[in-house]
């Protein structure tokens, strides 16, 4: 069966009183502030809140050894530079990801010390590289 052209155009009819739309919203914006707050990369790392990555490993930290003679602190966290821009990460087919690197605090006791309050033996402090 052939159809005319107006037929094949259906002609849309608006029965409403306003005769624009409404602007549609950058919807990308909810996400992208979503993810900003939960990295925080723009603040100094003691400057940053307690949500996020940060309240994260807050909650996971300090993990203490089961005989209690060792425990590592969480003290801070910095995204590195992503190895490729995003053009680049197109074209080779490669996921944009910048290296997590987390400062980690080992607090050594004496297990030796007589008494409940064991002193301090040894303190160190690294920057371990926990992924992208």
């Amino acid at each position: 069966m052939a159809y005319s052209f107006t037929e094949k155009k259906r002609i849309r009819k608006n029965f409403g009183k306003q005769p624009g739309i409404l602007d549609t919203p950058y919807l990308l914006a909810i996400q992208l502030d979503s993810y900003r707050t939960f990295l925080q990369a723009e603040r100094p790392e003691d400057a940053r809140d307690p949500v996020g990555l940060h309240a994260a490993f807050r909650s996971v930290f300090p993990i203490t050894s089961y005989s209690g003679n060792a425990s590592l602190e969480y003290v801070s966290y910095r995204l590195g530079e992503p190895g490729f821009d995003v053009k680049e990460c197109q074209l080779r087919g490669l996921t944009y990801a910048a290296p997590l690197r987390v400062k980690v605090r080992l607090i050594v006791l004496d297990k030796e010390a007589p008494g409940a309050k064991k002193p301090v033996k040894d303190v160190r402090e690294q920057e371990v590289y926990l992924g992208e």
